[in-house]
């Protein structure tokens, strides 16, 4: 049986960055973990959670997330969700992210549909290893870039390609474009209830820069949920560097919290 994502998950690292683009960013399971107490005690139920092998690579492996899923347990007294990802960050193809899926035990997975099911004819291998993951019990996050992606995946869900049970992410914007606002909610919304996936499947928010604080607002005011931290954005809403993970959900929290969320 899987439960449902917690409102507020933090995305402290990511797949690309570093040290050079902020020393708080957390890059070994150590910092994770660290990361992932601070932040829960901040106001974070959950944690999207990314692999660094030795040179600071993106690294995707059922093992190490073994042992970065009991660090953070360990260190939040298993109190925080944890969510690994099946990102492919250029480094993996679909079958490597297929592998993954049909052995990964964890409690939670994030999947990029336009990664894992890049032509029609691997919905036979997708299907099967996403059945895999929902039979263990792997409670699963599909990441959907564009509105019109969501019609695809109503379409996976009719045809059983895709098993029931999940949530979505919507990715509000890109590294390198300034399309993070809370406006460009309403063709999400819009489609959204257009699929019919609307009322069995929560909904969460991700943003790019200094916006993420304004658009993760919106998120939350409009039923969805928020997905804060440096993978996307390393600013507060005025622009200025924040000081770490902990602080930005704190800042979301709070948000949550006057609107009665909390």
């Amino acid at each position: 049986m899987t439960h449902p994502l917690a409102r507020i998950m933090v995305a402290p690292t990511g797949a690309r960055r570093g040290k050079a683009d902020h020393p708080a960013l957390p890059v070994t399971i150590a910092e994770s973990a660290a990361t992932a107490a601070a932040c829960h005690a901040a106001g974070a139920g959950a944690i999207h959670l990314h692999l660094r092998d030795s040179a600071g690579g993106h690294l995707l492996e059922a093992e190490g997330y073994g042992a970065a899923i009991r660090a953070v347990r360990a260190a939040t007294g298993g109190a925080m969700q944890v969510q690994v990802t099946t990102e492919a960050a250029g480094r993996y193809d679909a079958a490597a992210q297929r592998a993954l899926l049909e052995v990964l035990e964890a409690e939670a997975a994030s999947v990029a549909l336009r990664e894992l099911l890049p032509a029609p004819r691997e919905e036979a291998a997708t299907g099967a290893a996403l059945a895999a993951a929902a039979r263990r019990g792997v409670a699963l996050q599909y990441i959907l870039y564009t509105p019109d992606e969501i019609a695809w995946l109503a379409d996976l869900v009719a045809r059983g390609v895709v098993p029931d049970g999940f949530e979505v992410l919507f990715v509000m914007g890109r590294y390198d474009a300034g399309d993070s606002a809370p406006e460009r909610l309403v063709d999400w919304l819009a489609a959204w209830r257009a699929s019919g996936l609307e009322e069995a499947v929560p909904w969460m928010v991700c943003a790019f820069g200094a916006p993420e604080t304004r658009v993760l607002a919106a998120a939350l005011a409009l039923g969805g949920k928020a997905r804060v931290g440096f993978e996307n954005n390393l600013h507060r809403a005025d622009g200025s560097l924040a000081a770490d993970n902990a602080e930005r959900v704190a800042t979301i929290a709070e948000i949550a919290a006057r609107m009665g969320l909390a």
